[in-house]
């Protein structure tokens, strides 16, 4: 069985990636600033990675500002891959968003799009997964696009996946040979950006209204219909919106 390190391992998704990973016998190893590894400063990311085979990194910027989210990907990515490379990892997985390769103005996007640039360029064998948007972002979506009692959101396609299949991908990939492909995942329902979040408030009891805006922004930024979207290909999982809300209530 595989030394498997996870960067982000006490994440929403790492956490579930170490749990898998465990369950079916690996090293899985939980590494974060909690841990004592920072993939910014490179404190602790020598020791972690010495005698791993896989790294994977699950990690998100604390920051969504333009600049700072850009910052965190690139260093984070440079000082990953000099580390993996001076370990000898033989397995670079990386898990990133379905639509940076559309075109689009979203920042993040942008963020991510270098770093798995960074990664293809390694000259590491690697495996880069583009997940959906997860149903778990829902409160967060709602969050950002509320003014009031009324949140503006477009009607831009969708097709949401649950964190434990995207886990389910994830570690199900760092368990095998390297693709040096990248590979879309998404849930079995398409929907609208703004069903998504109606149906989400509505289940909970939430009194907001949704409105269908199609001039209103995600993230600060505009879309095409489809940019949110997996193109043909596609891995599907089966968890639908509906089997997944009354599993998972919000968190207080």
């Amino acid at each position: 069985m595989a030394k498997i390190v996870v960067i982000g391992g006490s994440g929403l998704i790492g956490a579930k990636v170490v749990a898998k990973l465990t369950e079916h016998g690996h090293e899985a190893v939980a590494a974060s600033p909690n841990s004592g590894v920072n993939t910014i400063t490179g404190e602790g990311l020598a020791e972690v990675l010495q005698g791993a085979d896989v790294v994977v990194d699950v990690s998100n910027s604390p920051s969504f500002a333009p600049a700072d989210v850009m910052e965190f990907f690139t260093t984070s990515t440079r000082n990953l891959i000099a580390g993996a490379r001076e370990a000898g990892v033989g397995h670079f997985v990386a898990l990133t968003v379905v639509g940076t390769n559309r075109p689009n103005t979203i920042s993040y996007f942008a963020a991510k799009t270098a770093q798995e640039e960074l990664i293809r360029d390694s000259g590491i064998p690697y495996s880069i997964l583009h997940a959906t948007q997860f149903f778990e972002f829902i409160t967060g979506i709602a969050g950002v696009s509320g003014n009031g009692d009324a949140i503006h959101l477009p009607g831009n396609l969708v097709q949401p996946i649950a964190a434990e299949d995207v886990a389910t991908a994830v570690a199900r990939t760092a368990a095998g040979a390297p693709l040096n492909a990248d590979v879309e995942i998404a849930g079995p329902e398409v929907m609208g950006l703004d069903e998504m979040v109606r149906r989400g408030l509505t289940f909970r009891g939430d009194p907001r209204e949704v409105v269908t805006d199609a001039e209103a922004p995600y993230f600060g930024a505009r879309m095409q219909e489809r940019t949110l979207m997996p193109v043909a290909g596609v891995q599907l999982f089966e968890t639908t919106l509906e089997e997944w809300l009354p599993a998972n209530p919000p968190r207080t």
